[in-house]
């Protein structure tokens, strides 16, 4: 683990040095710097503006999206934002004119996709407060999201990821196989084969109508939201892609499926979805299915992840939870 830690560190300072480096491709002034906020799936950066303006940097993991795939993305978030059916930060152009960038440095491996977007005010909902009205607004938005993409013209071609069966549990699955979990003991691994089975048949069942699957965000969790006063920003579109409209909750509670405010905070997500859009009672009854695909795709990520800190701090107990979790589905679901 430490040889991974320092490998880990390695590769965020190269990744330091490309950020401040790659400021030249926007109209920047002399003299901003970037300095990192986050990184998981990718490294994301706050720049510093010598006038105190700010702007944020994503730069992109290599071989998880083409260049084609963040347009496509950045085309949907745009679409949403000109018609006012969510609050989501606006990408910058280069100096020329392109929004995706790509960055290269001889002391990476291969070249960067970089999309630089504008500042917004707000802040992450507190996760120790009632997250009762938060997850209402969550719902409402996630609404809209899915109206939106039900009518939207996508623009050709359009190439963004799939979140569906096979994406989770296939040979190929986006994340990787859920059984090379860290700590995964054969009993807890007996448990989730059997929650694998049922998901796959209730989902199966479930269908892929354009009324229950589409475009969706993919991420919808507190940390992907910016409260300000009365407004609301979504952002970090990077996962968004075809899916079950459904899976957008079970993303929002993603890592924290085992609170014990998750049924609140369910029916506050519920609520809020449907005073946009209707949401039958057969469709609410299947949300624990989509929890567990969520739950186990996550299982995944931890393992083809483990080299980044969330991930080596949720390790320990995830594989663990995740089953305990899979027991409860099976005892209603199963």
């Amino acid at each position: 683990m430490e040889q991974t830690s320092l490998a880990h560190q390695t590769l965020l300072e190269r990744l330091d040095a490309l950020a401040n480096d790659s400021l030249r491709y926007w109209a920047l002034p002399a003299g901003s710097t970037a300095r990192l906020l986050n990184v998981s799936e990718n490294a994301t950066y706050l720049v510093a503006l010598p006038d105190g303006g700010r702007r944020v940097l994503r730069v992109h993991r290599e071989n998880y999206h083409s260049e084609r795939a963040i347009e496509c993305e950045l085309a949907w978030a745009h679409a949403l934002r000109a018609t006012g059916f969510v609050r989501t930060p606006a990408a910058i152009p280069g100096r020329d004119g392109r929004l995706v960038q790509t960055g290269v440095s001889a002391d990476l491996p291969n070249p960067r996709h970089m999309v630089m977007f504008e500042h917004v005010p707000g802040e992450q909902p507190d996760e120790s407060r009632d997250l009762v009205g938060p997850f209402e607004e969550l719902g409402a938005m996630a609404a809209r999201l899915h109206e939106h993409a039900i009518h939207w013209q996508k623009p050709a071609p359009f190439e963004r990821l799939t979140w569906d069966l096979d994406a989770v549990f296939g040979p190929q699955a986006t994340w990787g196989d859920w059984r090379r979990a860290p700590h995964l003991d054969t009993e807890m691994q007996a448990v989730l084969e059997r929650v694998e089975q049922t998901v796959r048949t209730r989902l199966e069942r479930f269908g892929q109508s354009p009324q229950r699957y589409g475009l969706i965000h993919a991420d919808m969790r507190l940390a992907n939201l910016l409260m300000d006063g009365d407004r609301t920003w979504l952002i970090d579109f990077d996962d968004c892609g075809s899916g079950w409209f459904l899976y957008d909750f079970a993303a929002g509670i993603s890592f924290i499926e085992d609170s014990p405010a998750i049924p609140a905070m369910r029916e506050a997500w519920v609520r809020g979805y449907r005073l946009v859009r209707d949401l039958p009672d057969e469709e609410e009854r299947e949300i624990d299915s989509f929890v567990m695909l969520r739950r186990m795709a996550l299982t995944a990520w931890i393992a083809s992840h483990i080299n980044v800190p969330e991930a080596q701090a949720l390790a320990p107990d995830f594989a663990r939870v995740s089953a305990e979790l899979g027991e409860d589905y099976l005892s209603r679901m199963g």
